[in-house]
């Protein structure tokens, strides 16, 4: 039986065995930014569990970059080398590689979520933040210190450098992190910037962060593999980011070359007003798709097979993203085939179980 689901994807150069990715997930389990063995059995399972894509981790491009002390990090040359055992292993699988780049802003220097999460401090191992403007998240957090101009060159040439990384650590596919509240929401929305200059103020002024970001990436990133963009699609508050102001920003991105947005929404502030409900998010990405022609994909709160062929039988997205689903189920998609009366093939080492 054919199925939207367990078609062939292709982007650029790249041709994805299905339309199935795990997506980034933080699992807070390295060391000074390097990955583990964690890290090599957590993304390893859930290639050989059947998804066409592994989208890694949030990854610091630089030390004060990351949201914890625990979390990845690409800002160091020693790190390509573990970096490499992991995608060597995701292709043997037959799956593609991702690498979601990021740098948290105001949001970093916390503690690990199942410890409280909250702010550290100095005393705690905590680090000095940065932001668009001198405006904490939580309002007893140390105010981040706003970036100067040099700042932000800085903070660009570490993507830059970052994605050189990732190129020669196998990825096949570059994410940039501009949502959930981290460095470049912070720019987008006009909660967060206050700033005067040319990195504030108008939507143009706005996004000059993120459309310099992608200048400096395409730099060293081939034409022929795919660049990614991760926005939250709105602030879920009045006067935030909307999505309106994502549909405008998704044709900027297009003409850049960004291959795909992937949509996602909130995270800026605490007090957002989300309304929750499977596949709540799926609007955003059908709405982009829609309206600017450029690729999408869908998450959040997708959790079955016959779910996910809806959205993309409709046309609302073309890749679905597996959250908490694929941390619960990294064999999700050899399931689905089950479900869906796909023949799909199966890790050899497994096939009595089939």
């Amino acid at each position: 039986m054919a199925t939207n689901l367990f078609s062939a994807c292709k982007i650029k150069g790249i041709t994805l065995k299905n339309r199935m990715a795990v997506s980034p997930m933080d699992q807070y389990s390295a060391t000074d930014g390097f990955a583990s063995d964690w890290h090599l059995v957590h993304y390893g399972t859930r290639a050989s569990g059947g998804f066409g894509l592994i989208i890694q981790e949030a990854s610091a491009v630089s030390l004060e970059g990351r949201i914890t002390p625990q979390d990845l990090g690409i800002y160091k040359d020693d790190h390509v080398d573990k970096l490499k055992q992991i995608t060597r292993f995701i292709h043997y699988q037959g799956a593609h590689a991702a690498i979601q780049i990021a740098h948290a802003g105001r949001k970093g220097s916390c503690d690990m979520p199942w410890k409280g999460g909250q702010q550290l401090s100095p005393e705690q191992g905590g680090w000095e933040t940065i932001g668009p403007s001198a405006i904490p998240f939580n309002a007893d957090n140390i105010p981040p210190r706003e970036m100067t101009f040099e700042d932000i060159q800085s903070v660009e040439e570490s993507f830059k450098l970052a994605s050189t990384r990732a190129l020669d650590a196998g990825y096949d596919i570059i994410e940039i992190h501009a949502a959930h509240g981290y460095l470049i929401h912070e720019f987008l929305s006009p909660l967060s910037n206050h700033r005067t200059d040319q990195y504030g103020g108008c939507f143009e002024n706005r996004i000059r962060l993120l459309v310099e970001i992608v200048r400096k990436v395409k730099m060293v990133w081939p034409e022929g593999k795919p660049l990614f963009v991760r926005i939250s699609a709105t602030d879920w508050y009045e006067g935030g980011w909307n999505i309106d102001e994502a549909v405008q920003l998704a044709s900027v991105l297009k003409t850049e070359g960004v291959d795909l947005i992937d949509c996602s929404s909130g995270g800026l502030v605490p007090y957002q007003k989300i309304v929750l409900g499977p596949g709540y998010q799926i609007p955003f990405a059908e709405r982009i798709r829609k309206e600017t022609g450029i690729m999408t994909s869908a998450v959040g709160l997708i959790t079955g097979a016959q779910q996910a062929e809806n959205i993309l039988n409709n046309g609302q997205a073309d890749l679905i993203l597996f959250g908490r689903e694929a941390l619960r189920n990294p064999y999700f998609p050899l399931q689905a085939a089950k479900e869906l009366g796909v023949e799909t093939q199966w890790p050899l080492q497994y096939l009595r179980a089939k």
